[in-house]
């Protein structure tokens, strides 16, 4: 009854903000103050399917951590609250505390950045999914969208305000597909959270599995690889999006391929809970140098990564999770963190060599570091947050959504 109460109460307060909202603020409810010229409409037609194929990414990532039996709906209820929370937040700080006019507030550019935001938040929960009441997954989404921003402006600065590198240096990180900003951010904001939560007893959680649920998630993992180029070329220039769709996709086969081998030549048969996230490696790490490196190179980059995510899960992962003293439900390091480290230690590697005049290799080895410095401090921020605010949380109520559904399955 206590927690139908607090329900009632945070939905009240959100209708109540919602509504002094609209008293003080009357351009909200007129849609044409926020018509967008449409400049060449076939390339804002290509960005509008874009930002539709990123939500569906988003999505999926829901179904491809959909694997423990007793929680599949927690997973998908706890995507969307953490994904509304992170969208509209990221869209309110964009139009309302930034300097810029209302109609710059509301085109393809921003909402592809709302939904990158979104879907960097999904794979950070990934790491403390099952840890922490419902409620608080739309609390971590409206936190974590500022924390976005910052990461954003110190690697690439926010409309007209310079970004810390580049009043440092002189420039921006380089990261086309974003192997940091959105990979590294991720991993290493959920593993913040989760040494912050610092709930021992996830490590007792059996985490079985069904047939049905694993089966959920290599559809997951397959169709976020085929649709991964129109992430990873979301905002790139028109005359370099085919380009980035071929090296994407060559980095993807490369890890299918080795995260194959590593697979069945360390453990005998395929674990298809390691196989399923180990085969994106590729595109992960892809995301950094995208723009540098042609489509050989590319499955190159693809393979190392591969191998690596899968030894990762294999061998990193139990010693890396007993060492922060917390666990990597999803095991989100293994992919995004390992990924994203590797993709832009690459980045720096072909930087040096003169590629791009326009790019700096220190400045790149520095948005790494931050990135992870900035992620993990205020992901450790959020999850003393989120154990203050969880409350009593029985042992029963651990990686299992009963408390938060009506059910009508027959017994076992």
């Amino acid at each position: 009854m206590q927690m139908y109460k607090k329900t009632i109460l945070a939905l009240a307060a959100f209708l109540m903000v919602a509504v002094i909202a609209i008293a003080i603020l009357p351009s909200i409810v007129f849609a044409e103050s926020y018509v967008t010229p449409a400049g060449d409409v076939a390339w804002e037609n290509m960005k509008y399917i874009k930002n539709v194929m990123i939500w569906f990414m988003l999505m999926l990532v829901a179904f491809l951590m959909i694997f423990i039996k007793k929680y599949e709906w927690g997973v998908a209820l706890a995507v969307l609250l953490s994904a509304a929370g992170s969208f509209v937040v990221y869209l309110a700080i964009k139009q309302f505390l930034l300097p810029g006019s209302m109609e710059e507030a509301w085109n393809q550019d921003i909402m592809l950045m709302a939904v990158i935001c979104a879907i960097t938040v999904v794979i950070a929960i990934g790491c403390f999914l099952g840890k922490v009441k419902m409620w608080q997954y739309f609390l971590i989404g409206i936190l974590f969208a500022p924390v976005f921003i910052i990461v954003e402006w110190f690697m690439f600065g926010i409309g007209d305000i310079d970004g810390g590198l580049y009043t440092i240096f002189g420039f921006n990180a380089s990261d086309a597909g974003g192997s940091m900003l959105v990979h590294m951010c991720a991993a290493y904001f959920g593993i913040g959270c989760a040494i912050g939560i610092r709930e021992k007893r996830a490590f007792n959680e059996p985490m079985y599995t069904t047939t049905h649920s694993v089966s959920f998630v290599w559809l997951a993992s397959m169709l976020l690889w085929v649709l991964w180029p129109c992430f990873v070329t979301a905002l790139l220039p028109p005359d370099q999006v085919f380009w980035g769709m071929m090296v994407c996709y060559m980095g993807g086969m490369g890890s299918i391929i080795s995260a194959w081998i590593v697979c069945t030549a360390v453990q005998k048969k395929v674990n298809p809970l390691i196989y399923t996230y180990a085969m994106l490696a590729g595109p992960v790490a892809i995301g950094a140098p995208l723009v540098y490196i042609g489509p050989w190179v590319a499955i190159v980059i693809g393979i190392i990564a591969g191998a690596i995510s899968a030894l990762s899960f294999i061998f990193l992962h139990p010693k890396f999770c007993k060492a922060i003293g917390a666990l990597d439900v999803m095991g989100v390091h293994n992919l995004h963190g390992v990924g994203g480290w590797f993709g832009a230690i690459v980045a720096v590697v072909i930087i040096a060599t003169g590629v791009d005049v326009l790019a700096d290799p220190l400045t790149n080895l520095v948005a790494a570091i931050g990135v992870f410095v900035i992620s993990i401090v205020f992901g450790i921020v959020m999850g003393l947050i989120l154990k203050l605010t969880r409350g009593n949380y029985p042992d029963e109520n651990m990686f299992s959504d009963d408390v938060d559904f009506i059910k009508n399955e027959e017994p076992v």
